[in-house]
C-alpha cells in the first residue's frame, strides 16, 4: 500500500505571494549558506526566518529557511528546479513545503484521554498546523470527544488474533485520508515493525520518562511507591525498538512526599500533554529534522 508523503504538498491556487519552509541537511563545507540564499535572493525571495546547525560529530549541516515570495507568485516546480542544482552539487538531502497548509494527522488514542484532548482543543484554537482527518482507537470510551469536534472515529479493537488485520485497516485508513503524520495520543498498542519502517518520521509517540524503571500497569503508582522527586514525558518518533527512537521533546514536572500517588498521576498528564503538543507543533511547521538516532529541533 502506498504511503503517502511526510508532508503537504506545497501547492495553492491563490494568486497571493506564498510562504514556503525549505529545510535540507548535507555534509559541512564552505558555501552551503551563501548557495542557497543568493538562489532565493536572485529569484525575489524574502526570508522571514533561518536557522542552521553544524553538528561536528558527524560533520553534517543542518539549515531551517522560512521566505515568501515578494512578486508574482510561482509554480512550486520553478522553486525546486532552483534548488536541484544546489542539492546535487552539495549533496543535500532538501524538502520544500508550504508554510501555511496543514499536516493531514491521525491520532490514534486508547482510554485515557487527556493528550487527545489537549490536542483537539490546541488544534480548534488555530495553535496546530494540522488538519485532524480522524481519530482511531482500539476502545470505544474517547468517542465522544471526536463527536464533540466533529472528526471521524474509527474504533478498530485490536487482540493478539486480530492484530494484523486491525494494523491493515489502519494503514487503509492513512491512506485512504492522504495522512501525513499519525500522533499516538497514550495509544497502549505497539506497532509492527514494518508499520514503523514505512512511516519512519511521520509517528509521533508519547510516554512517561519512568521508563525503564517502571514499566507495566500504573507507572506512577510504581514511582510513588519508590519516592521518586521528578515525574517527566518523553514525545519522540517511534521506531521498531519499542519507545527508543529519535527524541523530539521532554519535560520535567518537581513532585515530594506531600503528594499523594493521584496527585503524581495528574503532574504526569500534564507533563504529557505539553510535551507532545510541543513535538507535534513542531514537526507541523517543519523545525524538525532526523539526523540517525538523534533529531536537530529548530524550536
Amino acid at each position: 500500500m502506498t504511503i503517502p508523503p511526510a508532508g503537504p504538498a506545497p501547492l495553492s491556487t491563490s494568486t497571493a505571494p506564498q510562504e514556503y519552509v525549505l529545510i535540507l541537511r548535507c555534509p559541512d563545507g564552505p558555501g552551503i549558506v551563501a548557495a542557497v540564499t543568493a538562489m532565493l535572493a536572485e529569484h525575489g525571495a524574502n526570508i522571514l526566518e533561518s536557522q542552521q546547525f553544524d553538528d561536528r560529530r558527524t560533520d553534517r549541516f543542518f539549515m531551517r529557511i522560512r521566505f515568501v515570495e515578494t512578486g508574482s507568485p510561482e509554480p512550486v516546480d520553478t522553486w525546486m528546479e532552483r534548488m536541484a542544482p544546489i542539492g546535487d552539487r552539495l549533496e543535500m538531502h532538501w524538502e520544500l513545503f508550504s508554510a501555511t497548509a496543514p499536516f493531514r494527522t491521525v491520532i490514534m488514542v486508547s482510554k485515557f484521554g487527556h493528550c487527545l484532548n489537549d490536542l483537539l482543543f490546541r488544534w480548534k484554537n488555530g495553535q496546530l498546523n494540522m488538519d485532524i482527518a480522524a481519530i482511531v482507537s482500539n476502545h470505544p470510551d474517547l468517542e465522544h470527544l471526536a463527536r464533540l469536534y466533529d472528526i471521524p472515529f474509527h474504533h478498530i479493537p485490536v487482540t493478539p488474533a486480530t492484530k494484523a488485520e486491525a494494523e491493515e485497516r489502519l494503514r487503509q485508513v492513512v491512506a485512504d485520508l492522504d495522512v501525513h503524520l499519525v500522533v499516538l495520543a497514550r495509544y497502549m498498542q505497539v506497532l509492527s515493525d514494518a508499520m514503523c519502517r514505512d512511516f519512519s518520521g511521520r509517528i509521533i509517540n508519547i510516554h512517561h520518562s519512568f521508563l525503564p524503571s517502571f514499566k507495566g500497569a500504573k507507572p506512577y503508582h510504581q514511582a510513588f511507591d519508590r519516592g521518586v522527586k521528578l515525574v517527566g514525558a518523553t514525545a519522540h518518533y517511534v521506531t521498531a525498538d519499542l519507545d527508543e527512537g529519535p527524541i523530539i521533546e521532554q519535560d520535567v514536572t518537581r513532585v515530594d512526599h506531600r503528594m499523594a500517588a493521584a496527585d503524581l498521576v495528574r503532574a504526569g498528564e500534564e507533563c504529557e500533554t505539553r510535551v507532545l503538543s510541543r513535538a507535534v507543533k513542531w514537526h507541523c511547521e517543519s523545525r524538525v529534522i532526523l539526523d540517525s538516532d538523534r533529531t536537530v529541533v529548530f524550536s
